[in-house]
């Protein structure tokens, strides 16, 4: 790992731990960056006493005007640019109320940089497994807050494990690489294609969804809780249905079962990538619900690559984005 992001991670939890108090955390970012903060709400859910964390989209952040947010919150906003005026603007605002905040962004003097009281650098490589993903530094940020606040025992074993998802990434991707090739050649004339996911997992296909489906392949897609798809979503299941689904590990791995054996009643075309199928060998056992979300990031980005490649369409074409003002 980076040392200079472990730097700047151990920086990041002096801070927190200089204030008096600490009883909420914030989880503030947009598009691929908000799908990202699922990890860190689902570990605080899962493990703290006492904190309670909470995601917002950063416009929605600062419309609310939480009561909440002042010197004894901590808010972590997350831009790859560093550039995204509604992050900005929800650093600047969190900060003016009191809370300490801390801002993940590959440009080390971007805007988001300058406004958080301290800014942690990254590399954006989704395609790679990496300790120093952006979802690892949030794990790394949320042990280490609740090993200093609560002693919770979490932090330690997380270091042992985070330098061996390369390794395990690159296994991993080798493994689904045939499934992929096959879905992407079935899929790439798919008017639509669902997701469906829960747990830690939920954020990685929302992002699949929103950004690599409908951003970056401009095709129709809609990221479906497993918890909700029996309240409405399945309705829509049909044999001639896409759906790419996650059977995840730990507690929430039963719901994914259970949407999934009912969707591939009905449709025959449910691809299924199950995590306990891959080797995820040096993770800690007790750390894999949490961190299989780190897992799955470049293995769905496998997915996503031989799709664009059959459909003759990089995943870095655009036509509004970046482009105009809007």
């Amino acid at each position: 790992m980076n040392p200079d992001v472990e730097q700047s991670v151990q920086a990041a939890l002096a801070g927190l731990r200089a204030r008096p108090e600490v009883h909420s955390l914030f989880l503030v970012a947009c598009g691929g960056s908000f799908s990202q903060m699922h990890v860190a709400k689902y570990a605080v859910d899962r493990e703290a006493r006492s904190l309670v964390a909470d995601s917002y989209t950063s416009a929605e952040f600062v419309m609310r005007d939480l009561p909440r947010l002042g010197a004894g919150a901590a808010a972590i906003f997350c831009s790859s640019s560093g550039n995204t005026p509604e992050t900005v603007a929800a650093a600047q605002f969190a900060r003016a109320h009191g809370a300490y905040t801390i801002g993940l962004t590959t440009k080390p003097q971007s805007p988001l940089a300058q406004a958080v009281d301290c800014a942690i650098g990254y590399e954006s490589q989704p395609a790679l497994g990496s300790g120093d993903a952006v979802a690892a530094i949030l794990l790394r940020l949320v042990f280490g807050l609740l090993r200093d606040r609560e002693g919770n025992t979490r932090y330690e074993p997380l270091m042992r494990s985070l330098p061996c998802l390369p390794e395990l990434v690159e296994r991993a991707q080798a493994v689904v690489a045939p499934a992929a090739r096959r879905w992407a050649e079935e899929n790439k004339r798919a008017p639509v294609i669902y997701t469906l996911s829960s747990g830690p997992n939920y954020g990685v296909m929302y992002s699949f969804s929103l950004c690599l489906l409908q951003e970056m392949q401009w095709i129709h897609s809609q990221p479906i809780h497993a918890g909700e798809y029996f309240h409405g979503p399945f309705e829509i299941t049909d044999f001639d249905v896409p759906f790419l689904a996650v059977q995840g590990l730990g507690p929430c791995r039963k719901m994914d079962t259970r949407a999934i054996t009912f969707a591939k009643k009905f449709s025959r075309r449910v691809e299924v990538i199950d995590l306990e199928a891959l080797d995820l060998s040096g993770i800690v056992p007790e750390m894999r619900d949490f961190m299989q979300p780190l897992v799955l990031l470049p293995v769905v980005r496998t997915y996503a690559m031989h799709l664009a490649e059959d459909r003759g369409h990089p995943l870095t074409v655009r036509r509004y984005m970046w482009k105009m003002d809007y």
